[in-house]
C-alpha cells in the first residue's frame, strides 16, 4: 500500500518540486537589467547627438556649396549685381528664389540653387548665423551686405569639445 499512496500523492502534485522563481532571483535580474539600461542611456544620447552633428555638417556643406555656386554662376554669366555684394547673394532666400539671367537665345531664365533652406538641427530653427564678405574675420555681427558664409548660431559644445558656431 505504501507505493499506492506515493503514486496518489505524485498525481495530486503534493511532494512534487515547486516550479517558478524566488524573490531573490527576480530582484537580481531586475537589478542587472537596471544597470544595463543605465549604461545604455548615455550611449543612446551620444548616438542621438552624433546624428544631429552629422545633419549639421550636411546642412552647412549644402548651404556653403549653394553660396559658392551662386557666386560662380554670377561670375561666369556676367550677371550684373550690386558692387557691395561681390557676387554673393544678399540673403539666404535668394538661393531659393534664384537669379534671373539671359540664356544664349536671349531668353530670360531663373537659376535656383536650393529647394529650401535647411533647418539647423542643433537649434531646431531655420535661423543661421551669417557673415558677409566685408565683415571682420571671426565676427558674429552680420554686416548685411551679402551672405558670404554661414554658421550654426548655437552656444553649445559638440561631442569633440568644439563649439558648433565654429564649424
Amino acid at each position: 500500500m505504501p507505493s499506492r499512496n506515493r503514486a496518489a500523492s505524485a498525481a495530486s502534485g503534493a511532494g512534487a518540486p515547486a516550479r517558478g522563481f524566488t524573490l531573490i532571483e527576480v530582484l537580481t535580474v531586475t537589478v542587472i537589467i537596471g544597470i544595463l539600461a543605465a549604461a545604455a542611456i548615455p550611449l543612446a544620447h551620444n548616438a542621438f547627438q552624433r546624428t544631429k552633428e552629422i545633419e549639421l555638417r550636411r546642412a552647412l556643406r549644402l548651404l556653403r556649396t549653394a553660396i559658392d555656386d551662386y557666386k560662380k554662376f554670377v561670375g561666369e554669366n556676367k550677371i550684373e549685381v550690386d558692387e557691395d555684394t561681390y557676387g554673393y547673394p544678399l540673403k539666404l532666400e535668394d538661393l531659393v528664389k534664384g537669379i534671373e539671367y539671359k540664356d544664349k537665345k536671349n531668353k530670360t531664365r531663373v537659376m535656383k540653387f536650393l529647394r529650401h533652406i535647411p533647418t539647423d538641427p542643433i537649434t531646431g530653427t531655420g535661423d543661421w548665423g551669417l557673415r558677409s564678405f566685408q565683415d571682420k574675420l571671426g565676427s558674429r555681427d552680420w554686416g548685411g551686405e551679402n551672405v558670404w558664409d554661414i554658421y550654426c548660431d548655437s552656444e553649445k559644445k559638440a561631442l569633440d569639445g568644439t563649439y558648433y558656431r565654429d564649424w
